[in-house]
């Protein structure tokens, strides 16, 4: 199929990527525009690993107060220059990040921070519920796995659905920041206030 040169500014225009990126993507998905976003979006996911052992020592702490003032959240995102801490796409991002933490209430940073305790409560009960399916023990540890995976995306950050974009996730919107950026990034920590509750408090071990 031939590829116009309409088709590619529709595609640099929906994704801000490079005119070359946006012609190699239309070509490898035959012209379909979803296909070509996603194939950018995974393109954008190499680079990010690529920086992801970059250390991150810059960066912000943003606070986003919910309109009627009874819910309030503060993140840390890192960097790894002073510059790209000022950069606009960046505080986007960070409050972006802010936003969706207060609408969607994530108890976890990702799925390495999940409680011990918490994980395997929840992998009992669902044991359990998958056990009165009467599937045979095979069946059932697959299901059981799946549903943790769902739960992952339930109560960790970055797996979460994005509340913006809900096809993607906080992960998916971090690392087309640091592919469209040029620098690693790091969502360190969060605080999530409401008010007579108690501090919802979640952070890397890094």
């Amino acid at each position: 199929m031939e590829i116009s040169a309409k088709m590619v500014k529709d595609l640099r225009e929906k994704t801000n990527a490079g005119m070359m990126d946006c012609k190699e993507a239309l070509k490898e998905s035959g012209g379909d525009m979803d296909k070509a976003i996603d194939h950018l979006r995974k393109k954008g996911l190499m680079t990010a690993r690529k920086r992801a052992g970059r250390a991150t020592s810059e960066g912000m702490v943003h606070s986003y107060i919910h309109g009627n003032g009874k819910l309030g959240v503060l993140v840390e995102v890192n960097c790894e220059t002073d510059f790209v801490a000022k950069n606009d796409k960046f505080k986007e991002f960070v409050h972006n990040v802010a936003m969706h933490i207060a609408a969607s209430n994530p108890v976890c940073l990702d799925t390495a921070s999940v409680p011990p305790a918490m994980l395997e409560k929840e992998r009992e009960i669902l044991k359990a519920q998958a056990e009165n399916t009467g599937k045979p023990a095979a069946v059932l540890e697959k299901i059981v796995e799946g549903r943790i995976k769902k739960f992952y995306t339930e109560v960790c950050l970055l797996e979460q659905p994005y509340v913006k974009a809900p096809e993607k996730s906080i992960r998916d919107l971090l690392n087309e920041t640091v592919a469209a950026i040029g620098e690693n990034i790091n969502v360190r920590r969060f605080t999530r206030f409401v008010v007579g509750e108690e501090l919802e408090t979640s952070s890397s071990e890094e």
